[in-house]
This record gives C-alpha cells, structure tokens and sequence, in this order.
C-alpha cells in the first residue's frame, strides 16, 4: 500500500491542501535540520488572525537518534505525515480524522496516551472504538519555545506511531512517521546501513557537501559511520572521504608508535587526527 497516496487522497477528499516537502533545510537557525514538520509553521501558530488547515509529508533529520539507530524503530532521516490546523479544527475533530485515516490503511492503535488534565479527550477516543487509554503526565506535554501545548500519543506494539498536539489550546500539530506506519503496513523493517546511505543522500540532495562545520560535519560524520559499517554509497563524497580517511590512518599509523601515550586531545591539536573519525 503506498501511504503516501492514501495520505493525499485523504487530505483531497476533505478539501485540506496537501504538499510534499523535499529538503531537509532547517526553516529556521534553531537547529541544523529540519527536525520536525511543524518548524517552517511557527509564524502562523502564532499569529491569532490567522487560520488555515494543511497537511504535508516533511523529510527530517533528528541526529538525537544516531545512537538507537539499531534499535529497529529509530531513523537519522525519516518522513513526518503532518496535518496543522490554525484555529479551525478542534481536537474532536483531529482525533476523528486520525483514527479514521489510520483505519483507511488498516492500522488499529494498541492504546493511546492522554495527559490527565485533559480527561475530556477520552471520550473522543471512546467514540471511534479506541478503549484502552492510558494517562501519562510526563509525555503527554510538548513544546518547542513559545509554542507547545497537551498532547496525546498512538501506540501499536509499544511503539509510537504518532502523535496529536494542541499548542497554544487553539491550534492542532500532528506528526506521524511515515517508516514507522509502512513497518506495520507494508512489513518494512528498519536497515541501519540502509538508514545511513537515505540520510547521507538526503543530506546530499538538500545542498550539503562534507565539511568541518555544521551541516557538512554531520554528512561526513556518516559517510565515515557508513565506510565503518562496511559498507558503500555510490557517491563521489563518499570516495573522497574513503580517499581522507586513509591518508589520516596513513600518518596515524606512521606517529603512534612514537606517540603512543599521548591524549586524544593532543592527536588533534598537534597533527589534526580525530581518533573517534578514523577506521583503525
């Protein structure tokens, strides 16, 4: 099943302008990339004369994830199935469409999670069927600076499949992952070095190169990960960071006899070898 299509259609039949988004440029300076789909929103959130209900597919990167990207839930670059409302739809509302999409593509939620300031909402989940509802106060508020609100999470098999957020009491942001529903659709099972190679590629694509700052460090800081791995791009970065990363073994291999005692810090400073960046 393509989820994507399924998404559009759905939005379309409700007459909610659907758009697919392309890069993982960060929307604002706050962070490197794109973390979530709401992020390029934050304008409207906040102006009170604005509404207005759209949906969209937002590719990011969230590199909190590096480390649990073996986990078989966890992505580096994943796409988030939004829908944003500003002023328009209530949480009624929003519980209704998501249940409603969710059951178009065959998925039942386990359980829900709701904050338990927010006990009303549990009738809305009655309603559609959704019975085992859980309260949690820790997770069940989010934020992003001066826009947050309570939210209420969806879980199949422990995992969670998205969530639905009500910043400012009077708006709605609801983010699903894409890979995690075709992981219970479609039976796609999360690859770490195919998680890798989609990362660095999008990196790629967004208008990034391998550099020693920012953006380009974290595209190199994979294609590194990626040739540890064992594994290969088809991508001229990533022979030019094999190419690097030999010549930096090369001198490593040639000072460490002489140098064996020295701190990883001194490796740095004085002859430019990060330790941690080398296949060694």
């Amino acid at each position: 099943m393509n989820i994507t299509q399924e998404y559009k259609k759905f939005c379309e039949e409700r007459n909610i302008l659907f758009s697919i988004e392309k890069s993982v440029k960060p929307y604002d300076e706050t962070t490197l990339f794109c973390p979530a789909g709401m992020q390029q929103f934050k304008s409207q959130f906040n102006n009170n004369e604005y509404k207005n209900t759209i949906a969209n597919i937002q590719p990011c990167i969230r590199m909190n994830d590096f480390d649990e990207i073996g986990d078989l839930t966890h992505l580096l670059y994943f796409n988030m199935i939004g829908l944003f409302s500003f002023r328009e739809m209530t949480i009624k509302d929003t519980i209704t469409f998501w249940i409603e999409f969710l059951q178009r593509i065959n998925i039942i939620p386990e359980y829900v999670t709701i904050h338990s300031d927010r006990k009303e909402w549990m009738k809305y989940y009655k309603l559609l069927g959704v019975n085992d509802i859980r309260f949690d106060d820790e997770n069940c508020r989010w934020s992003d600076g001066d826009i947050g609100g309570y939210c209420t999470e969806l879980f199949l098999e422990g995992i969670e499949i998205g969530n639905i957020v009500n910043p400012l009491d009077n708006c709605i942001d609801v983010g699903f992952g894409l890979e995690r529903l075709e992981m219970f659709v479609n039976g796609k099972k999360v690859n770490k070095i195919e998680t890798l190679k989609e990362t660095a590629l999008k990196i790629i694509e967004s208008g990034y190169q391998p550099h020693n700052v920012k953006q380009g460090y974290v595209l190199r800081k994979i294609l590194r990960e990626i040739y540890k791995e064992g594994a290969i791009l088809e991508h001229e970065f990533f022979t030019q960071e094999i190419e690097r990363q030999n010549k930096i073994i090369e001198r490593y291999n040639k000072l460490k006899t002489k140098y064996f005692n020295k701190s990883r810090a001194w490796w740095y400073d004085t002859h430019g070898i990060n330790l941690d960046e080398i296949k060694h």
